[in-house]
């Protein structure tokens, strides 16, 4: 089992995922700022890891706080970490939940303030882990024996607290033997298929092919896929699905080939204020991302570029949304708000 964070000995202790696969090295966080840092430089990634590590964040802020310190320490530490990646929904959720926390045991004073945010903070990390199970037994079967699937960026253990959203699937059908092969979209700029998908899945004994990502056409017109299964950051009340750029592109080629488009996720990255994906904030990074490779330049000095880190695939090109609470087919509005209202009052077990 891959482990790309855990709080230890008053730390937050991650994986620092920019250097695989070719090095293992742990980041001990010991300041927020290390923690936000690390978020702002995808050392930390997934939109359920992120909100982990916030919550994690929110009991560090806290650690060293004295009575007087202690609304001010929570408030800046909260403040800091909502403005590392503006899609992921997951980030805000995990925050909210942290300041309810914070308040039911502020009036008790800053040790007992610190305990219960720790202590939330591991519930927010292990019900994760409980979620990602649930979403691979329903998604898994979905999926036939001998299924071939294409996957982008990355969904799996180094994502989220458990063993994953689309990953979490791609390993539950493959221990039920219905994997014949998954292909990783390189996923450029950043390579996080190629990198850390393929890594993890080798990783668990899955067989996996690395494509880049303008040969998934190819290879689906070529019937070498049979399920297209991606995660994602946020997902608006109408179905909109906001996840890594490319994913439009291959729901878009996913339709014209007649192949099922999933998308996997908690139902907390569902987001009601978002009415349609064009609601969802969409994070621009930094253009050097697209013109270096591992330091080396790949264009030329002084070029334009274009970096928006996610897309949104229209819920009409998304065959179904699977969730902890079950698969949603051909998600609308209504559909949505039904699952998410199931949040009130069901608790994912294992």
């Amino acid at each position: 089992m891959i482990v790309p964070i855990a709080w230890s000995r008053g730390a937050v202790a991650v994986l620092d995922q920019r250097l695989l696969p070719s090095r293992r090295r742990l980041l001990r966080c010991r300041r927020v700022e290390d923690l936000a840092r690390a978020i702002e430089g995808l050392a930390v990634r997934g939109a359920p890891l992120i909100g982990i590590a916030a919550a994690y964040g929110m009991a560090l802020g806290v650690s060293r706080s004295d009575p007087a310190s202690l609304e001010r320490d929570f408030q800046r530490s909260r403040e800091r970490l909502s403005r590392t990646r503006p899609t992921a929904v997951n980030l805000f959720w995990a925050l909210g939940l942290m300041e309810r926390a914070f308040r039911r045991a502020a009036a008790r004073g800053p040790g007992p303030v610190r305990r219960a945010l720790l202590a939330e903070a591991r519930s927010i990390h292990r019900q994760d882990a409980l979620t990602c199970a649930a979403i691979g037994r329903h998604g898994a079967r979905l999926l036939a024996r001998g299924a071939r699937v294409l996957t982008h960026c990355n969904a799996g253990m180094l994502a989220t607290g458990g063993i994953g959203t689309a990953l979490g699937i791609v390993y539950t059908a493959h221990r039920q033997g219905r994997i014949a092969m998954v292909y990783a979209d390189e996923t450029r700029p950043l390579l996080q298929g190629s990198r850390l998908t393929a890594w993890e899945l080798r990783q668990g004994g899955v067989p996996v092919t690395v494509i880049c990502d303008n040969m998934a056409g190819a290879l689906m017109a070529r019937g070498g896929v049979d399920a297209v299964l991606v995660g994602a950051d946020r997902i608006a009340a109408d179905g909109d699905c906001a996840n890594k750029t490319g994913s439009y592109g291959l729901a878009v080629l996913a339709r014209a080939h007649r192949i099922p488009f999933y998308v996997a996720a908690p139902s907390s990255t569902i987001d009601l204020d978002a009415r349609t994906g064009g609601d969802i904030p969409i994070e621009q990074r930094r253009g050097d991302e697209i013109i270096r490779i591992r330091g080396t330049r790949i264009a030329p000095c002084g070029i334009a570029c274009f970096n928006p880190s996610f897309d949104v695939v229209p819920h009409r090109l998304v065959t179904a949304i699977i969730t902890e609470h079950g698969v949603i087919e051909r998600p609308n509005r209504r559909k949505i708000l039904h699952v998410k209202n199931l949040i009130k009052y069901v608790k994912v077990n294992c």
